[in-house]
């Protein structure tokens, strides 16, 4: 199935915004609860499914996977059933930034965090993908669950603060498990250990890094949400034990 061609409008700086303009019987898909407006002659259904599968037993298995790794059984999907344009705005649950991709561009595949969709054009299939090392789930702080997007049209994720793309030559990157957004298809992703014992335990950057090599473009966010949860909660402690 192809995706539908889709138009769309970034807005803001901090705390981002997509507005896609949609034409007649065009439609996206996006996360339950990332809606901010809708013009008239949009229409949305929450359908349990991304709308690409084909077959009855697909659909199940697609279902039965989102329900064991916590994801949102329900995507909603946004139609336009007028005879003019019409759009729709969806905005992150967090501040930062939303990055648009083309999959046609990159290998009509992508590879991101759990958590980091916002929404794609109809057709997109977006999957989960359990990763193929299980040392992965165990130290990898962000866990084994990605996210796997495969189409060829627009699709939109969420990241924390300011966002570096860096493109590999066939070379290797290193970085903190919780800054990885995603990465295109042709990449290997792994976790290595962050380096001696005197660096894990005392360097402050954690024992584990996420190293992805080979050819392909990666994603980096500057503030993962579960960095600013941490310095949130240990500011609030300190702040109680003070007044206490």
């Amino acid at each position: 199935m192809r995706c539908h061609e889709v138009d769309y409008t970034i807005k803001g700086h901090d705390i981002q915004m997509v507005e896609i303009e949609l034409d007649p019987n065009e439609a996206v898909i996006a996360e339950a609860g990332s809606m901010l407006f809708l013009e008239q002659d949009i229409n949305f259904e929450a359908k349990m499914s991304d709308g690409s599968e084909s077959g009855v037993m697909n659909k199940v298995f697609g279902l039965g996977k989102r329900i064991l790794t916590g994801e949102s059984v329900f995507l909603t999907h946004f139609t336009n059933e007028g005879n003019q344009k019409r759009k729709v705005g969806f905005s992150a649950p967090l501040p930062g930034s939303i990055i648009p991709l083309n999959l046609a561009y990159l290998g009509e595949e992508i590879v991101c965090q759990k958590d980091s969709f916002l929404a794609a054009a109809l057709g997109t299939q977006v999957d989960v993908a359990f990763h193929k090392r299980l040392a992965s789930g165990f130290f990898g702080g962000e866990g084994f669950i990605l996210q796997r997007l495969r189409g060829d049209g627009m699709v939109f994720i969420h990241a924390g603060g300011t966002v570096v793309k860096k493109d590999l030559k066939n070379e290797t990157l290193r970085l903190d498990t919780g800054c990885l957004v995603g990465f295109s298809g042709d990449i290997d992703y792994d976790i290595s250990m962050s380096g001696g014992l005197k660096s894990m335990f005392f360097g402050g950057e954690g024992m584990f890094l996420a190293t992805l090599s080979g050819t392909g473009s990666v994603w980096v966010q500057s503030m993962p949400f579960s960095r600013l949860a941490e310095r949130v909660l240990n500011h609030s402690m300190f702040s109680s034990q003070g007044e206490s």
